[in-house]
């Protein structure tokens, strides 16, 4: 039944006006067409685009969108099963400033040109343990976002990861990179807004176990590329 259901949600998907799928091999040696036009082509304003990476059900997507309609915001994932979820919700509440887009994250810069991009949100994602080049927060991928970011553009980081965390934290240290906000425990200090406190279904579940969640904010440098702290932290 399981099987079923995924291939109905895959099927609904591609019927979605609001999702888009590129080809998983022409944009190994080509931009995706959307590059550099999604307000144009897609929303049909100007309004700037704030991203979701391993977006996940789409929650955070959808929360942000009702909650800010002065802003576009683009879902990113490469698991559409899950995405369906957002994608649908979106879809029956009529959100015009919604889009879904499954591919991978090291493809990104495939998808948005230069300065295209106002915020980028890193919700939850695998702190990759064993592989720190694969973390979302990595100089590689930072580097990468960079080249999408407008000038002052932040990136948000949303874990219950204490290794993500504090690697994140090492990483910015190395860089001389000074996060504006910073917590290892965000529902017991004074950060957790309206936005901050919107809680997906594995946030929820974190919670229940007891796991503290922790949330970074900062604006990389555009003027130099990061590199790698020499040394892997140990998280508290």
């Amino acid at each position: 039944m399981a099987r079923i259901s995924k291939i109905k949600r895959f099927d609904e998907m591609r019927e979605f006006p609001h999702v888009f799928e590129p080809d998983g091999n022409a944009i190994l040696t080509a931009d995706y067409e959307m590059k550099g036009h999604w307000n144009e082509r897609f929303f049909g304003n100007d309004k700037p685009i704030i991203l979701e990476l391993g977006c996940g059900r789409g929650e955070y997507t959808v929360e942000l969108a009702k909650r800010s309609p002065e802003y576009n915001f683009i879902g990113v994932d490469i698991k559409g099963a899950r995405m369906w979820k957002g994608a649908r919700e979106s879809l029956k509440l009529e959100l015009g400033n919604v889009a879904f887009l499954r591919c991978r994250i090291e493809f990104l810069f495939r998808m948005f040109a230069a300065d295209e991009v106002s915020e980028i949100w890193i919700t939850f994602p695998d702190p990759q343990a064993q592989k720190p080049r694969k973390r979302l927060t990595s100089s590689r991928f930072i580097n990468m976002y960079m080249d999408m970011l407008a000038a002052n553009g932040r990136i948000h980081l949303k874990t219950d990861s204490q290794l993500l965390h504090e690697y994140t934290l090492s990483l910015l240290k190395w860089n001389g990179i000074v996060p504006d906000k910073c917590t290892a425990d965000l529902y017991v200090s004074e950060l957790a807004d309206e936005v901050l406190s919107i809680r997906t279904h594995y946030e929820s579940g974190f919670l229940m176990l007891g796991k503290p969640i922790t949330y970074i904010s900062f604006v990389p440098e555009h003027s130099r590329r990061l590199t790698e702290p020499r040394e892997e932290p140990i998280p508290l």
